[in-house]
């Protein structure tokens, strides 16, 4: 049994979700991590080297490596068989979260929720100090922020942002 990896830190959310190759119809999907995307946007666009996207995404060089083969192969094959490409899912987390208090109005960003961090329900205003807040997503939909989320990085998105959807 293969050990579970670690979830890869991302920038955002993918704006773009779905790619269809123009005439082609039922040809095929080819279905690319969320984590897979970061990672091509940090090599192949951004030019950076592995060492600095591994840190960057929080993962080993080795785990870089294999999501980076993984999403190039997809891309490839998508590419070449003329196979939509849908944006989803993963093991990943957004990198900063962004919360707004709704007792005082204030707006503000936490670092990512590591093993043994906190959770976004245990971080108070820092402006107010009220525990009462909400979750803002990228594409602006607001999540109640509550207690009860485990660790385990199999949460849904909840306060620490974490993904792990197939």
């Amino acid at each position: 049994m293969t050990r579970r990896r670690c979830c890869g830190l991302v920038e955002q959310e993918p704006i773009f979700r779905k790619f269809v190759p123009d005439g082609q119809m039922n040809s095929g999907t080819i279905i690319l991590l969320v984590e897979e995307l970061e990672a091509l946007r940090l090599k192949d666009l951004d030019g950076m080297d592995q060492v600095n996207c591994a840190i960057k995404m929080g993962v080993s060089r080795a785990t870089f490596q294999r999501i980076l083969q993984s999403a190039r192969k997809k891309m490839v094959t998508s590419l070449i068989n003329g196979q939509t490409i849908i944006i989803q899912g993963g093991n990943y987390m957004i990198k900063y979260r962004k919360f707004e208090c709704k007792d005082c109005g204030h707006i503000w960003e936490v670092e990512p929720c590591s093993e043994g961090g906190k959770h976004g329900y245990e971080i108070p205003c820092p402006q107010c100090e009220s525990m009462k807040k909400i979750k803002l997503a990228e594409d602006g939909t607001r999540h109640a922020c509550g207690g009860g989320h485990g660790h385990g990085h199999d949460h849904e998105s909840g306060c620490c942002g974490g993904h792990n959807k197939s």
